[in-house]
C-alpha cells in the first residue's frame, strides 16, 4: 500500500509541476523578446526554463555518479583538480627548430607543464622543405622538421624523460614518433620512460582537416602499427590522440564533433582488435582532443556526455574488463574559429571562457588560444598571455575547488542526455552506411558537416546570430595595434642547409638499405615502426621515408563530393 501511495504522490507532484510550469511559462512568454532565437552555437534550441521533468528519467549512480567511478560522467579521477590540476599544454612552434627550442625554453620558464608541438604544413604533408611543394610555407604555420639533426634542435636543453610532449601530426605521425625516440635514445632516456601523445588520427583529416597522404587502408594500417609498438614499448605513451576538434573547425555542432570523433575511435579500436591486440592493453593509452567552443553550458554536456558514451561502449560492446579501459581521457584546445581579427583583444575573453568550460568539463589538459592566432603565429606576448588565463583560471576563480559543479542542473543534465541520444542517432545511421571508412568514402560526414557550418554562417550573415566586432559592435576605421609575428623567407634556406647538412654527415648506402627494407616491409604487411626508427637514425629525410611508403600505398586522391 505505502508503495501504491508513494507512485500516487510522485504522480501528484509530477501533475502539479506541469500546471505551475504552465502558468509560469504564461507570464514569462509575455516578456520574452520575441525577435531573438535562443538556440546554441550549434543552433540547438534552448527551452526558457529546465525544471525536474527534463530529467526525470535520470538515476544518480547509474548516469551520473561519482568522480572516477562507471560511467566518468563527473569526471575520470576521484580528486580531479584537487588532487592535480589539469596539464597547461600550450601549442607552440614555428620557424626553424631554434627558434621553437627559444620559445620552449621560454614558456617552460613561466610555469608551463608540457610542450606540444606544432608542425608546419609541409612537414604535415610529408614533403622536406626543399621540395618544390614546400614553397612560400617553410616554418609559417609551425615548425619545420626535415630530418632527426632537426628534431635534436627542438629538444636541445629539454630532459625527455622529465617532460611531457604532445606532437600534433598525423599522416607522417608514425615518422615524427621515431625521431622523437631516437633524439630520446641520445638522451640516454629509453622509450618505456617517454610521456606523451602522438596526435595520429588520419580518419579525421578525411573528414575535415584535409592532410593526408596515402588512402585511407593503408593509412589506419600505420596508425595500428605505433598502437601495437606503443602497447609493447612505451607504456606511458598514448600513441593516438582522436580528434574532435578539427571536425570542429570545419563547421561541425558540437553532437557531430562528439558522434564523429568517438565513431573514429571505435574504429581504431576495432582495427586493433583484428589485429589481436588485448583491448585492455592498448585502450588506456588512447586519448581524445575535443574543441572548447563559445556555449559554455553545449560544451560542458559534451565533454560529460563524451565519457559516459566512450564508458558504455568499452564495457559492453567491445568488452573491456579494465577499468582504466573504460576512462575517456582528453585535451581541449580553445576553439580557433571563434578568434576574429576585429578587436582582437576580445579573443582573450573568449579564450578565458571557453578555458573555463573546459575545466568545468573534466579536461586532463588544456591549450588556451593567443589572441593574435587569427592574424599569425603568435607573439611571446600573446602566448604568455594565453598561458596566465590558464593560471589565473586554477589559482584565482575557485573552479578546482569542487568537482562537477553543475552535476544536477536541469539544464546541463538534459542537454548531456540529448547528446548523447543524438549521437547515438549518429552511430546507428553510420553503420547503417557501413561504418566511418564507408562514410568518408561517400561523403557522408563532410556533408554534414558543411551544412551545420552553412546554417552557422547565415545566422551570421542575417544577424540572427551576433558575434561581437564582427557583424555587432563593429568599430569603424579599426586600427590593430598589437605586435605581429611574421616568419619570413629566410627560414626557407635555413631549412635548406639544414637538410644538407644532415645528408653530408651520413651513410648513404646505409640510407638506401634502411629505405629498401621499409618498403619491403610494407608490402609484406609487417609493422613499420621498427624499420622507420632503422631509417631516422641514419638521417633520412621525412620526404625519403614517406616517399618509400607512397611507393608502395600510393597517394589518396579525394573523389568529388556531389
Amino acid at each position: 500500500m505505502a508503495e501504491i501511495r508513494n507512485q500516487a504522490e510522485i504522480s501528484e507532484q509530477a501533475e502539479a509541476l506541469k500546471k505551475a510550469y504552465a502558468e509560469w511559462k504564461t507570464a514569462a512568454d509575455a516578456t520574452t523578446n520575441k525577435n531573438k532565437k535562443y538556440v546554441t552555437v550549434s543552433s540547438e534550441q534552448v527551452d526558457p526554463l529546465y525544471t525536474p521533468a527534463d530529467t526525470k528519467s535520470i538515476d544518480f549512480l547509474r548516469d551520473i555518479g561519482f568522480p572516477g567511478e562507471y560511467p566518468y560522467t563527473r569526471g575520470v579521477h576521484p580528486s580531479m583538480y584537487r588532487g592535480k590540476p589539469w596539464t597547461m599544454r600550450q601549442f607552440s612552434g614555428m620557424g626553424t627548430p631554434e627558434q621553437t627550442n627559444e620559445r620552449y625554453h621560454f614558456l617552460l620558464s613561466q610555469g608551463q607543464h608540457g610542450l606540444s608541438v606544432a608542425f608546419d604544413l609541409p612537414t604535415l604533408m610529408g614533403y622536406d622543405s626543399d621540395h618544390e611543394r614546400s614553397l612560400g610555407e617553410v616554418g609559417k604555420c609551425g615548425v619545420a622538421v626535415d630530418t632527426l639533426l632537426d628534431m635534436e634542435k627542438i629538444f636541445k636543453g629539454i630532459d625527455l624523460g622529465k617532460i611531457s610532449t604532445s606532437m600534433t601530426i598525423n599522416a607522417p605521425a608514425s615518422v615524427l614518433l621515431a625521431m622523437y625516440i631516437v633524439v630520446a635514445e641520445k638522451q640516454g632516456v629509453p622509450a618505456e620512460k617517454l610521456r606523451g601523445t602522438l596526435q595520429n588520427d588520419i580518419l579525421k583529416e578525411y573528414i575535415a582537416q584535409k592532410e593526408w597522404i596515402y588512402p585511407p587502408e593503408p593509412s589506419v594500417k600505420l596508425i595500428v602499427d605505433t598502437i601495437e609498438f606503443g602497447t609493447k614499448k612505451m607504456p606511458l605513451w598514448n600513441t593516438i590522440s582522436i580528434s574532435g576538434y578539427h571536425i570542429r573547425e570545419a563547421g561541425a555542432t558540437a553532437v557531430q564533433e562528439l558522434a564523429f570523433t568517438l565513431a573514429d575511435g571505435f574504429t581504431y579500436i576495432e582495427k586493433s582488435i583484428e589485429r589481436g591486440l588485448d583491448v585492455d592493453e592498448f585502450a588506456p593509452r588512447l586519448s581524445f582532443f575535443f574543441n572548447a567552443h563559445m556555449d559554455f553550458f553545449e560544451e560542458i554536456a559534451k565533454y560529460r556526455a563524451a565519457r559516459r558514451i566512450y564508458a558504455k561502449r568499452m564495457r559492453y560492446k567491445y568488452d573491456a574488463k579494465s577499468e582504466r579501459s573504460w576512462m575517456l581521457r582528453f585535451h581541449t584546445q580553445t576553439a580557433g574559429c571563434s578568434l576574429n581579427a576585429q578587436q582582437p583583444e576580445l579573443n582573450l575573453i573568449r579564450t578565458a571562457y571557453e578555458a573555463m568550460s573546459a575545466v568545468l568539463g573534466g579536461t586532463q589538459s588544456l591549450h588556451t588560444n593567443s589572441m593574435d592566432e587569427t592574424l599569425a603565429l603568435p607573439s611571446d606576448k600573446a602566448a604568455l598571455l594565453a598561458l596566465r588565463t590558464q593560471q589565473v583560471l586554477a589559482e584565482e576563480t575557485g573552479v578546482i575547488n569542487t568537482i562537477d559543479p553543475l552535476a544536477g542542473s536541469y539544464y546541463v543534465e538534459a542537454m548531456t542526455n540529448r547528446m548523447e541520444a543524438e549521437c547515438e542517432a549518429y552511430f546507428a545511421e553510420i553503420d547503417r552506411r557501413g561504418g566511418v571508412m564507408r562514410c568518408i568514402e561517400e561523403g557522408f560526414l563532410q556533408r554534414e558537416i558543411a551544412k551545420a557550418a552553412y546554417t552557422y554562417q547565415r545566422e551570421i550573415d542575417s544577424k540572427e546570430r551576433i558575434i561581437v566586432g564582427v557583424n555587432g559592435y563593429v568599430l569603424e576605421n579599426e586600427q590593430i595595434d598589437i605586435p605581429i609575428l611574421k616568419i619570413d623567407e629566410s627560414v626557407a634556406e635555413l631549412q635548406r642547409q639544414s637538410i644538407k647538412k644532415a645528408k653530408s654527415i651520413r651513410d648513404q648506402d646505409k640510407v638506401t638499405r634502411t629505405l629498401n627494407d621499409l618498403r619491403q616491409a610494407c608490402r609484406d604487411n609487417k609493422n613499420t615502426m621498427p624499420f622507420i626508427i632503422d631509417c631516422v637514425r641514419q638521417y633520412t629525410t621525412m620526404g625519403e621515408i614517406c616517399d618509400a611508403m607512397k611507393d608502395v600505398y600510393g597517394e589518396y586522391i579525394e573523389p568529388p563530393n556531389l
